[in-house]
């Protein structure tokens, strides 16, 4: 029995096409996934995500308990701020990817991966030590994500405070929002400026429609997990599963920004991770261009003069861009831009050009 968001019951009357994802059934599209993507590149867009999971993290050894366990510096957070960070075996291998939000001092809110959050609970709960409480709170609260230049316009018609005041990744706790309390934080998915929003499960829907209707001049749209896949992988934004995996590092995911390998006392993995800051990982995630006909996808093997160096994370045709490309986890030695490869697309080996990546970068 596939899961459903509070959001479930207005699917049907925005024209939701729905597919099995984590577990959950969720809207792919509701217009079209290129109609939706245009719209948050454009406008705006807005997505239910209340598939992600929520996890609650209070006690004075909170903090301590956190930097054993993230990639990046618990430390320095402060109340009303967010942070991307990863949790990794001692392999280096990645549980997940996540954000905190420090609530206040020792409350903390882990933000997970959908299909992941009862793994990463069991993860953090075997690893408890000290005054530290959890709670997943993921079943009683509900997240929607307004994204793309009109966010803000849009949303200040709802909201009782100046969201201009939010910087990225800062937040507003127990604010209003069209009469909903609120956590609204300025960060995303999409490569775009936005807001997401997290309020209780039973707020959710009303919150969806005011929303979309205070959007609807500007040309808001309720958007799909395909929108949402493309604008994040145009933004080079990793995909749990595709980019990360328990058999591939946050080094060779391209985020060292989010390793801390100096971070004393050492976090779980560090040592595994400092090696390959230092020295370099054994592989890299790098984009690639097609050169001839043909769409690189999840899986699809990654070859160079004639060896197999790599596979595709996650391939599509570009909407914004329109063209034919892919970001690939190869071998460190044949990453370098401008390398030639070839993909293997149904038994054919095509060429591609390795490109500089993010793909999209929006303009400030």
């Amino acid at each position: 029995m596939l899961k459903r968001t509070p959001l479930f019951s207005v699917y049907a009357r925005y024209g939701a096409k729905t597919i099995e994802f984590g577990g959950w059934e969720m809207p792919v599209q509701f217009s079209s996934i290129k109609e939706e993507h245009e719209a948050v590149r454009t406008r705006a867009g807005l997505f239910d995500v209340s598939h992600m999971g929520e996890i609650v993290v209070r006690g004075r050894g909170s903090l301590a308990f956190l930097q054993k366990l993230m990639t990046n510096d618990v430390a320095k957070l402060r109340p009303g701020r967010a942070q991307y960070t990863l949790m990794c075996y001692e392999d280096g291998g990645t549980v997940d990817d996540l954000l905190i939000y420090q609530k206040g001092e020792n409350d903390y809110l882990l933000v997970v991966n959908a299909a992941n959050t009862e793994k990463d609970f069991a993860w953090l709960s075997g690893h408890v030590e000290g005054d530290v409480e959890l709670q997943d709170v993921s079943s009683e609260t509900a997240q929607l994500a307004l994204q793309g230049p009109a966010a803000e316009r849009v949303l200040q018609r709802l909201a009782d405070f100046d969201l201009a005041a939010l910087r990225p990744f800062s937040f507003a706790d127990g604010v209003e929002v069209s009469g909903v309390k609120a956590l609204v934080s300025r960060t995303g998915y999409t490569g775009e400026d936005g807001f997401e929003l997290y309020c209780k499960a039973e707020d959710a829907a009303a919150l969806w429609e005011a929303i979309l209707a205070a959007g609807a001049r500007d040309g808001v749209l309720p958007c799909g997990l395909g929108a949402r896949d493309t604008l994040r992988f145009e933004a080079c934004l990793p995909l749990y599963g595709q980019e990360l995996s328990d058999s591939i590092s946050p080094v060779e995911a391209g985020l060292g920004f989010a390793v801390k390998a100096e971070k004393e006392p050492p976090f779980i993995g560090q040592a595994v991770l400092k090696r390959q800051k230092e020295e370099g990982p054994p592989r890299r995630l790098v984009g690639i261009e097609m050169i001839d006909r043909g769409i690189p996808r999840h899986g699809y093997l990654v070859f160079a003069d004639g060896e197999e160096v790599g596979f595709v994370t996650t391939g599509t045709q570009s909407p914004t861009l329109k063209k034919n490309i892919g970001l690939a986890l190869v071998k460190a030695d044949v990453a370098a831009i401008g390398r030639e490869v070839e993909v293997d697309i149904r038994g054919k080996r095509l060429k591609a050009n390795i490109v500089p990546i993010p793909f999209y970068r929006r303009a400030k």
